[in-house]
């Protein structure tokens, strides 16, 4: 008999004070057991159909650690798919997990601010040698000092294979075994908010992984008619869809509520396919906050097509999501640096105007026509402040494009690249650091799944496949071996290896990632431009000027980048570069400062002409003149449309 228990999730094996309560959807089975492999409870123990297809009882004597599987029908045992920990992976024994045991410290911490964001995008596997959560905690002081408020997950729940990104993960309840066990990711994350670091978790509700995934085997209602790119998409909007939006709907509120992360990064949404009355990604938004009791969450989407709809909020039938990446600046950066246009870089120059346009008004397609898609893309971010939008010169899909999965410091100029870096770390969205980034890392980037046998083989042609879109790769395939994604030396590969952050060349990078970061942080005009606004000019070929206003003209800044040859003006015509009345520029920083391995900077006198020095970005501040002029009009130059 059935006995009705308070429960966290709808579905699962949750630990009561002397047993535990079983609950599983399964609508087209007649009978459903549960096997206690060990402890007390040990043995077969029957489960009640009870409404809309669930089973579920009660097992006296159960206990946190005690394995379980269930059998439907007579059949082979089977995990079970909405397990809190799969020890052995998805193919093992499910354990049940006392979410309660855990003793929390950050009880004054209430969440990240959005407004001083800075991401941090995180591999736990590849971070660290070891590839645990342990190792990747000692790791946390230095992000703090760093400047990281952040860090960005990429996904964990459970998926089959030794290694892998974890977009294929078949048990979302369950943090990948590989890392450590549930109460070593609470660890993690009690100890990233005691430095004062949100963490936000990449999670995938487009398809469910093919290796492990046994949802198929309880019902075939889990998922619906359409496919995404990567395997069938979760039934949302069809007959018996109630249960799979319950589950996805769950598992976004159990990670805020039982581990405590910050928010989610949405992956690839506009393959989530629904057409309900309300869109899953508005219920998981919902239930997300749900989970939160109060606390501030992030919550980023990643939308190929730069639906701002995303944005907007659930009141006006918008998303209800905090910002989107941005791929538009990206791209554009990337050609910036390396002058390659292929595949779905073809539409972008990587010009100034680009640059400028992406940093004023996020999504440089708005609407208009797309070559590489041969269709509009895009849609209109008028009014939307910057921080909705996070920038980045690379990020894990960005880097494993590339053959070998080498990272732009590979690709460009080291002058180019840091000017680059400072447009992305001092403009007004959102940035996104990629692990090992920041002290340009020698380890590589690429995509690493590992699967065996026909699965493997099948991951090896559609990486192939995708790749081949590259004109250029498809071509290096013929002539040299291409990468094999399951090859467990390849993910070897990827490892960061952390002692190059005091080598000579790396430290210089990273030298330059934290006085950007510390310049974000303290320079009130740069910290807060998103609110004051930021406009920009083209000065030429490859030269422009970012005006980053504040609250006081006194205050405002000027962001030069040179992407070409040495520049020398007498004058620029360009009213963005006037000082405010009584002041004068003075150069604050500049990315070829020694320091950062940079060859000296020209000196930067704007009284007596403008002289920038090739590839390189310039910080200028407005200091008093000597003798301030008489001014008897108070006009200042502001933002364009203020």
């Amino acid at each position: 008999m059935t006995v009705p228990l308070p429960r966290r999730l709808h579905v699962g094996g949750e630990l009561a004070a002397d047993g535990a309560h079983f609950r599983v959807w399964a609508p087209p089975r007649h009978a459903v057991e549960v096997i206690i492999e060990g402890g007390a409870a040990a043995g077969v123990h029957p489960l009640a159909r009870g409404n809309e297809g669930y089973f579920e009882g009660f097992v006296a004597g159960a206990a946190a650690g005690d394995r379980y599987r269930y059998r439907l029908d007579g059949q082979s045992p089977v995990p079970d798919p909405v397990s809190r920990f799969q020890p052995d992976g998805p193919h093992g024994a499910s354990e049940l997990v006392d979410p309660s045991g855990f003793r929390w410290t950050d009880q004054q911490w209430h969440g990240p601010d959005p407004e001083t964001a800075v991401l941090y995008e995180m591999h736990v596997g590849t971070f660290t040698t070891a590839g645990t959560w342990r190792a990747a905690a000692e790791h946390l002081p230095y992000l703090a000092g760093l400047g990281i408020t952040i860090i960005e997950l990429m996904p964990i729940a459970e998926f089959g294979g030794d290694f892998g990104w974890g977009y294929d993960g078949v048990d979302l309840f369950a943090p990948y075994h590989h890392y450590g066990r549930p109460d070593e990711l609470r660890a993690f994350v009690d100890q990233a908010h005691r430095l004062g670091i949100g963490v936000v978790l990449d999670v995938v509700y487009n398809h469910i992984g093919p290796d492990g995934n046994f949802l198929g085997r309880f019902s075939d209602g889990y998922v619906g008619g359409r496919r995404s790119e990567w395997g069938d998409a979760p039934n949302y909007d069809g007959e018996q869809c109630a249960a799979v939006r319950a589950l996805v709907e769950s598992n976004a509120e159990y990670w805020i509520a039982e581990y405590h992360f910050d928010g989610l990064r949405l992956d690839a949404t506009q393959q989530i396919f629904d057409d309900s009355p309300e869109h899953i990604v508005r219920a998981i938004v919902r239930r997300a906050h749900a989970g939160a009791s109060g606390r501030r969450l992030l919550i980023c989407a990643e939308n190929e097509p730069q639906q701002v709809a995303m944005l907007a909020p659930q009141s006006d039938g918008g998303g209800g999501c905090d910002a989107l990446w941005n791929d538009d600046f990206h791209h554009s950066a990337r050609v910036a640096a390396t002058g390659r246009r292929e595949a779905y870089y073809s539409d972008f120059l990587g010009s100034p105007q680009e640059l400028l346009s992406a940093l004023k008004f996020g999504f440089l397609f708005q609407g208009q026509r797309c070559g590489w898609q041969e269709q509009p893309r895009g849609s209109a971010t008028v009014g939307l402040s910057p921080r909705r939008f996070v920038h980045f010169l690379e990020n894990h899909d960005q880097v494993a494009n590339s053959l070998h999965g080498r990272h732009l410091h590979q690709l460009t100029s080291p002058a180019r690249l840091r000017a680059l870096t400072a447009l992305l770390l001092l403009g007004p969205q959102i940035p996104l650091i990629l692990q090992g980034q920041e002290f340009a890392a020698s380890a590589r980037f690429c995509y690493f799944a590992g699967h065996r046998g026909e699965l493997a083989s099948a991951v090896r042609d559609g990486r192939r496949a995708f790749l081949a879109q590259f004109p250029s790769i498809a071509t290096a395939e013929r002539t040299e071996v291409a990468d094999d994604p399951t090859d467990p030396a390849l993910f070897a590969a990827c490892r960061l290896d952390h002692s190059e952050r005091e080598r000579p060349g790396h430290a210089q990078w990273l030298a330059l990632f934290g006085d950007l970061l510390q310049y974000r942080r303290s320079d009130r005009t740069i910290a807060d431009c998103h609110r004051h606004g930021v406009d920009g000019a083209v000065l030429g070929d490859a030269t422009f000027v970012l005006r980053l206003f504040a609250e006081h003209s006194a205050d405002d800044r000027l962001l030069l980048v040179n992407l070409g040859a040495d520049l020398r003006r007498d004058g620029i015509a360009e009213p963005l570069l006037a000082p405010p009345a009584g002041r004068q520029w003075r150069l604050r920083w500049s990315s070829e400062s020694p320091r950062y391995g940079g060859s000296g900077t020209m000196p930067i006198d704007p009284g007596r002409g403008w002289h920038l020095s090739a590839e390189s970005a310039a910080l200028l501040v407005a200091e008093p003149v000597a003798t301030a002029p008489l001014s008897l009009v108070g006009y200042r130059i502001g933002p364009a449309g203020a």
